[in-house]
């Protein structure tokens, strides 16, 4: 990755925003849906992020120089050289966000991935995603271990499962599924045969296996490509070729 992405809590946070124009307009309206308060550069030692949409390259420069020699974190627009971050074009179903970014390769692809996305996922899901907040402790308590929470919620929420966030659900699903004799324990050990170091050669079995997986083990020459595809907290156990199940092949354990 390029980028650490990030989700910046602002609300009540003072941000500064230099220039006219539209993308400046552009961006007071972002930093105020999120609860942020515009300011300029005279209250610049108050804040702690900086947005910059001067036409005129030099004085844009000038002032992004201004900004970083305060502490702030800096955004050009259109001047992806001169960002500490960039802006990803965000998708809102509150309390999810979706956002999608280039690196500031290209806004315009950003937001035609976002508007296609946009129509996959269901309006309501920011409700289920409440519900599920509002749930925590009832699934602690269903589930007192986290290996098993995180088992359960998996199959809950993938494709066709009961929380499936694709599928549009009405109120009290969270409920209804804490309630139920679904089967939610499933556990095993899964082998990948890896057919290239490409990880998007991974099928979409293979690559919810690897994504919900609590360990991975793996030779020395899974590449890391492969190995990002799991869970960021997914235990790595890498061992002896002659361990493994054949040359290049990584083995997904759910389970204790």
């Amino acid at each position: 990755m390029q980028s650490l992405p990030l989700f910046h809590r602002v609300a009540g946070q003072k941000i500064v925003v230099l220039g006219e124009g539209e993308a400046a307009a552009a961006k007071r309206r972002l930093i105020e849906r999120a609860g942020g308060i515009c300011v300029g550069e005279p209250e610049a030692h108050h804040a702690r992020l900086a947005f910059i949409a001067i036409d005129d390259a030099r004085e844009g420069e000038a002032a992004a120089i201004r900004m970083r020699c305060r502490g702030l974190l800096v955004n050009v627009t259109d001047r992806t050289a001169l960002c500490e971050f960039t802006v990803p074009s965000i998708l809102d179903r509150d309390p999810v966000l979706v956002a999608v970014g280039t690196g500031g390769a290209s806004a315009g692809l950003a937001k035609m991935l976002r508007l296609r996305l946009e129509r996959l996922l269901p309006p309501g899901l920011g409700r289920l995603a409440q519900a599920l907040g509002m749930a925590r402790e009832a699934i602690r308590a269903r589930y007192p271990q986290g290996a098993d929470r995180r088992r359960a919620l998996d199959i809950a929420l993938g494709e066709g499962g009961a929380l499936d966030p694709l599928t549009e659900h009405g109120a009290g699903v969270v409920d209804d599924w804490l309630v139920s004799d679904a089967d939610t324990m499933r556990e095993g050990r899964y082998a990948i045969a890896l057919r290239s170091a490409d990880p998007d050669d991974l099928t979409l079995r293979e690559a919810r296996l690897l994504g919900s997986a609590d360990y991975v083990v793996h030779a020395p020459g899974v590449p890391a490509a492969i190995l990002n595809r799991a869970r960021a907290d997914a235990v790595r156990v890498p061992v002896a070729e002659s361990d493994t199940t054949g040359d290049g092949v990584i083995v997904a354990i759910h389970g204790p």
